[in-house]
């Protein structure tokens, strides 16, 4: 057989846990077709990997790149980062099914404009990705906000029971289509009026899908163990999979919580399949929320509509160029979007590190002074918190962005090393890898990121795309509560 491909000197991590075993690796078809000593082995291409670590490609489990794999195909700041899949939808807004009417609710606003919204089932977007070909693989949540806005004439009150049962009928035909199950962002205004029976009527038909429930929680704030109990309860009455989406003790109240959040997470876990992701950094980013205003913690504005000049200043120093206070600055720079430095980095390395919890970078891509996250978080991970802090060894690391994440959400071909398992590879450097994102300057290419290969095709190289992308649409491929843990 001649091979694709043989990756020679590599130091394989295989995305379970175990310990790097040095080994050559051949691509045949898309596929990892035979890993050992391949060195007289008949190949097209040859890579040697220099003896530096060749890992699954990271799975993206908290993204908002609904759009962005659409209209920026290269998908640099993912691929750039070894990313090879990304699973949009997440918060409860998602590309589709979307039928907008006259205007854009926030927080959809965080995926693209009122234009880009054109897909009225997950069958045209399934299309439009595959279309496209963007650089990374893509896998799909559909979004309780969107569904709402479908259906309903304004989103601050509860749904009817006929709008609850056309809600229901959507997400039943988007699941047949493939996705991987319902998201909620409970938090925000477009979706904070509905009741838990709301969602838990929709979450019913996760149960015949084998669908999962990703939730941003009602509150990450002072209520988060109450937030906590709903999302299980939503889960548990439609027996499906309960994720908790980007896990924080939030506002500067609540800073050393992570004991007690764990706590609850593990107990649920004892009963029930849960699981948590985290992105590395002690600030977070959405629009800018008026009940999230506070003089505790730095505020920095990253855009407003009205109001754009203000990018990148402190809605403190805003405030006090306008001799206004903070709530009255806020209110006259919507709509606006933000990051909030209101995390404990304690709290944050003790989500980051425990078991239940997997990577996702929250990244939002059309933001123009985006968080950092966009750009580092996966490298952050690998260099800050497992080389540098040693919160867990590397072996753990990319458990936590591969194999973890994979399992999950029912990706059986991707996120491990195995012969038959789909090629999806990233060759880093160890002792160099790490995020060169910053908040005053966060569109940077991470450091260490050697070389990312999707589906078999070898997409970055040398902190260059190749040109070359091969990504495609990921259906479900089974029951999620079958291999969850």
């Amino acid at each position: 057989m001649t091979f694709d491909c043989v990756i020679y000197n590599a130091l394989i991590l295989d995305g379970s846990g175990a310990a790097a075993v040095r080994s050559d690796l051949a691509i045949k078809a898309g596929k990892i077709a035979a890993l050992g000593s391949l060195t007289d082995a008949a190949s097209v291409n040859v890579f040697d990997a220099q003896g530096l670590v060749l890992a699954p490609g990271f799975i993206d489990v908290h993204t908002h790149d609904d759009i962005q794999v659409i209209r920026t195909p290269n998908m640099l700041p993912k691929i750039s980062q070894g990313i090879t899949t990304v699973i949009v939808g997440n918060c409860g807004i998602s590309a589709s099914p979307v039928t907008l009417k006259d205007h854009l609710p926030d927080p959809m606003n965080l995926l693209g404009n009122i234009n880009d919204f054109r897909f009225a089932n997950l069958t045209s977007y399934k299309h439009a990705v595959n279309t496209a070909r963007p650089a990374v693989n893509v896998a799909a949540l559909i979004g309780h906000t969107a569904l709402r806005n479908n259906h309903m004439d304004r989103l601050d009150r509860v749904a009817t029971v006929d709008e609850i049962t056309a809600m229901r009928e959507q997400l039943r035909n988007a699941l047949a289509e493939g996705a991987l199950g319902l998201s909620s962002g409970l938090a925000y205004a477009s979706a904070f009026a509905s009741t838990t029976d709301e969602v838990k009527q929709l979450a019913q038909e996760l149960n015949a899908a084998g669908g999962i429930y990703t939730t941003h929680l009602r509150t990450e704030f002072d209520e988060i163990i109450a937030a906590l109990d709903e999302a299980f309860v939503i889960g548990e009455h439609a027996q499906a999979p309960v994720i908790v989406s980007h896990l924080k003790c939030a506002g500067a109240g609540n800073w050393g919580r992570s004991g007690e959040v764990l706590d609850k997470l593990e107990q649920a876990a004892a009963r029930h399949p849960v699981g948590c992701d985290c992105y590395p950094y002690s600030a977070s980013s959405s629009t800018l929320d008026l009940q999230q205003v506070t003089s505790d913690f730095d505020i920095v504005i990253t855009w407003s509509k009205p109001h754009p000049e203000q990018g990148g200043k402190t809605l403190a120093d805003i405030a006090h160029a306008w001799q206004v206070d903070l709530l009255t600055a806020a209110k006259k720079l919507q709509p606006a979007g933000a990051v909030y430095h209101g995390m404990s980095e304690t709290d944050v390395q003790h989500i980051l590190a425990h078991p239940l919890t997997m990577v996702g970078s929250d990244g939002l891509p059309v933001d123009p002074l985006p968080h950092p996250r966009l750009w580092g978080a996966f490298p952050r991970v690998l260099g800050h918190y497992s080389r540098d802090l040693k919160l867990f060894g590397l072996p753990e690391a990319v458990r936590k962005m591969t194999r973890l994440s994979a399992d999950r959400f029912g990706l059986d071909d991707r996120g491990r090393i195995e012969v038959g398992a789909a090629a999806d590879l990233v060759i880093f450097n160890p002792d160099t890898v790490k995020d060169a994102a910053t908040f005053a300057q966060p569109q940077q290419l991470a450091e260490g990121i050697e070389a990312v290969w999707v589906n078999g095709v070898l997409t970055y190289s040398g902190k260059k795309i190749t040109g070359k992308r091969a990504g495609k649409f990921l259906e479900r491929q089974r029951d999620l509560r079958i291999g969850f843990y």
